[in-house]
C-alpha cells in the first residue's frame, strides 16, 4: 500500500486537529488508488455533513450504501478500513509531508490536463487555460491564516504601524510627500499626460534615479526601441545633451558608463516588446527568464505604457470595448506587481479635450475609467506655454492610496527635457499654485485637534 496515503487516512480519522487543517486542501482525484479514493470521499462527506471525524464503523456503513461499486470492491474498501489504526506521528513532519504530496499531485494532475488541452481532447477550454491551471497548481499551500481578528490580534496590528515598509524612494522632494517616503511594492502608479508632455521622460528619470539609488530595474517599452530608451536615459546619467551624446568620442563615453557602475550596485535592463502584442504573461515569463539567466529581479517595474499593451483575457480584434480591455490591462500589471512584489510605474494618455488643458482631471484618462479605478496612484503631468518657459511641469494628484488627496494636490517639478531630467524647484515656485493644498494642511490639523480633544478614551 502507499505509506503517504494510508498515513494521511488514518490521521483523518484520529487526529481532529490535522483533520481541520487539511480537509480544505485535499481532493479526492489526489488519490491514485481507488479505493483510497472512496474512503476519503466519506470521510469528506461525514465531515461536510456533521462536522465531526469520521469512524471506522460510520466508514463501512457509507461505503456499504454506495451504488457504484461491485461486491469485491467493497470487501477491498473495508479491508483498506480495518487497516486504518492510530499511529502517533509527528505534527509538524506530517503536515509537511501532506502538503507536499497535496502540491505534487496538483501538478501531476496540472500537467495531464495541460497535455490533454494540448492535444485537443477537451472541447470545453482552449490552450490558453494551460499557464492557469499550472499556476493554480503550484500555488497550493496551507495557508493558515484566515483573515484580521480586530479585537485579539491588536499587537500584531500595532507592530505594522510601526514597522518600516519598503519603499522605492522618489529622488523628487514633493513626490515623496505626497506618498509618504515613496511606492510600496504590489502597487500600480500611472502618470496621466498628452503627447510629448513627457510621459516617458518621466519614467526614465525616475528608472535613472532608481539605479543610481542601488535598485534593480526593468524597463518595459512597447513604443520606443531599446535603444532610445537607453539613450534618454544616458542623458540624464552621463549628465550630457540628449543631441550632443552621438558626438562623444568612445573612450569618453566609456569612461562615463564605467564611472557610473561604481557608483551604484543596481542593475537596469531594458526590455522592448512589439507594439500591443505583450501581455502580462510575456512579462511574468520575462521575469522567470531573467532570473534564471542573469540572476535579476528587479525592485521597481517601469512599463512605456499601459494602453498599448495587450490583454492575457482578451483577444485582440476580439469584439470586447477599450473600457474593458483596458480596464483589464491594469488589472493584469496590478496583479503583477502584487505576484512579482514590486511598485510597477506606467502611463496612460489624456483625451483630445484633457490635450494641452491646464486643469486635467480624472475623466480626462482616454479610453478607460476603470484604469483609474484600479490604480494606487494617479497623478496628471501638465505643461503650458508658460510653465514650459520657466522651465517647469505641474503635477496634479487624481488618485492617492498613501495620502490625503487635498495637501499638496498641485506642484510644480523643473524639467530638463535636453537632458531628460527632472529636479526639484525652490519652494518659492510652489507658493502661488492655487489648490496647492498646503494651507489646508495645517487647518486639517487644527481641526482634528480640536474634534479629538473634546472625546475620552
Amino acid at each position: 500500500m502507499d505509506k503517504i496515503e494510508i498515513l494521511i487516512l488514518r490521521n483523518l480519522l484520529y487526529n481532529e486537529e490535522y483533520l481541520r487543517k487539511v480537509i480544505p486542501f485535499i481532493k479526492p482525484d489526489y488519490f491514485e488508488d481507488v479505493n483510497q479514493k472512496i474512503v476519503f470521499e466519506e470521510v469528506l462527506n461525514f465531515v461536510n455533513e456533521y462536522n465531526q471525524p469520521a469512524t471506522k464503523e460510520v466508514l463501512c456503513i457509507e461505503v456499504e450504501k454506495r451504488q457504484d461499486i461491485t461486491d469485491t470492491s467493497f470487501t477491498e474498501v473495508t479491508k483498506l478500513i480495518s487497516y486504518l489504526e492510530d499511529v502517533p506521528t509527528d505534527y509538524s513532519w506530517l503536515l509537511d509531508t501532506t502538503e507536499k504530496w497535496c502540491r505534487d499531485r496538483a501538478i501531476y494532475l496540472a500537467l495531464m490536463e495541460s497535455i490533454a488541452l494540448a492535444d485537443g481532447k477537451d472541447k470545453e477550454k482552449d490552450r490558453d487555460a494551460i499557464p492557469s491551471i499550472l499556476s493554480d497548481a503550484l500555488a497550493v499551500s496551507f495557508d493558515s491564516h484566515v483573515g484580521h481578528d480586530y479585537l485579539l490580534d491588536y499587537e500584531e496590528r500595532y507592530e505594522s504601524y510601526h514597522r518600516k515598509e519598503d519603499k522605492i524612494e522618489f529622488d523628487l522632494e514633493y513626490f515623496n510627500k505626497i506618498t509618504k517616503g515613496g511606492l510600496p511594492n504590489k502597487t500600480l502608479n500611472i502618470a496621466l499626460a498628452g503627447t510629448g508632455v513627457g510621459k516617458s521622460l518621466f519614467m526614465c528619470h525616475m528608472a535613472s534615479s532608481s539605479l543610481l539609488a542601488g535598485k534593480n530595474v526593468l524597463y518595459i517599452t512597447m513604443e520606443m526601441a531599446e535603444e532610445k530608451i537607453a539613450e534618454r536615459i544616458d542623458a540624464n546619467l552621463l549628465n550630457v545633451n540628449i543631441q550632443e551624446i552621438t558626438d562623444l568620442p568612445k573612450q569618453m563615453f566609456e569612461s562615463k558608463v564605467t564611472k557610473l557602475a561604481d557608483k551604484t550596485q543596481g542593475t537596469l535592463i531594458i526590455k522592448e516588446y512589439p507594439t500591443a502584442s505583450a501581455h502580462s504573461g510575456h512579462f511574468t515569463s520575462l521575469l522567470n527568464e531573467l532570473a534564471l539567466k542573469k540572476s535579476f529581479r528587479p525592485d521597481i517595474i517601469f512599463i512605456d505604457y499601459l494602453n498599448i499593451c495587450a490583454s492575457s483575457r482578451y483577444r485582440a480584434g476580439s469584439n470586447v470595448n477599450s473600457y474593458t480591455t483596458i480596464k483589464s490591462i491594469a488589472e493584469e500589471l496590478r496583479g503583477l506587481a502584487c505576484e512579482a512584489n514590486v511598485p510597477i510605474i506606467s502611463a496612460t494618455q489624456t483625451t483630445r479635450s484633457g490635450y494641452g488643458s491646464s486643469d486635467v482631471e480624472l475623466t480626462d484618462t482616454s479610453e478607460s475609467f476603470g484604469l483609474p479605478a484600479t490604480a494606487d496612484l494617479m497623478f496628471a503631468l501638465i505643461s503650458t506655454d508658460e510653465l514650459e518657459e520657466l522651465g517647469q511641469i505641474m503635477v496634479k494628484q487624481l488618485k492617492n492610496r498613501y495620502n490625503d488627496l487635498s495637501i499638496n494636490k498641485r506642484f510644480v517639478i523643473g524639467i530638463d527635457r535636453a537632458k531628460m531630467r527632472l529636479y526639484d524647484c525652490e519652494q518659492s515656485a510652489q507658493h502661488d499654485i492655487l489648490d496647492s493644498g498646503q494651507e489646508e494642511e495645517y487647518n486639517n490639523e487644527e481641526r482634528t485637534t480640536k474634534k479629538f480633544a473634546s472625546l475620552k478614551f
